[in-house]
């Protein structure tokens, strides 16, 4: 059965502006701003969810959504690199960012590899809607690309060719095996971010 899924990326906060690995950091003031002025923008489902993380759930609300959470839907682990800046990890353990770039099955922080974020969200994916229908979800960058990789089956690499604004809309249609994908339309115009 067909399934439409629209995956939100979540607003803006001050761990996205540093560049930082997330560690759940929720939404700042201008994050919650931009989502409840693009909340006019998002579409109806028959089920909505969101992430676990603070950021998500906090977008999720600010956007006026009643959504579930869901544990698939948690953003990438990173290990002991969470809350940590890529510039820092980058000078204090150069080798295994490049590990970690560049081997899909590498988890040099100690908590995901690409690989294994991959089959979580597309495992995810293929069960989505499970009798048709459509799904609304509030999820983490990281997450959207993964999804996107796993539904056009593309090389675990492209993931990191891959970029994800915040507020913008992903949509996936199909089934296990076979989707489609509509990317990034933005839920907010430039003057609203």
């Amino acid at each position: 059965m067909t399934v439409r899924v629209m995956l939100v990326s979540p607003a803006m906060n001050a761990a996205l502006r540093e560049a930082r690995f997330d560690g759940d950091a929720p939404l700042d003031r201008a994050g919650e701003r931009s989502a409840r002025a693009a909340a006019p923008a998002v579409p109806g489902a028959g089920l909505v969810l969101s992430g676990p993380s603070e950021r998500c759930v906090g977008t999720a609300a600010a956007l006026g959504l009643a959504a579930g959470s869901e544990p698939a839907l948690n953003g990438w682990d990173l290990g002991r690199w969470s809350g940590r800046r890529l510039d820092e990890v980058g000078a204090a353990e150069p080798a295994a960012v490049g590990a970690w770039i560049g081997d899909p099955a590498a988890a040099p922080h100690g908590g995901e590899s690409l690989r294994d974020l991959v089959e979580r969200v597309g495992g995810w994916l293929d069960g989505a809607g499970g009798e048709g229908g459509s799904v609304l979800a509030v999820a983490e960058p990281a997450v959207v690309r993964a999804a996107v990789v796993h539904g056009l089956s593309l090389p675990l690499e492209s993931f990191w060719r891959l970029d994800v604004a915040p507020l913008v809309l992903t949509e996936l249609s199909g089934r296990s095996g076979r989707w489609n994908v509509r990317l990034g339309r933005p839920l907010a115009t430039p003057q609203q971010s």
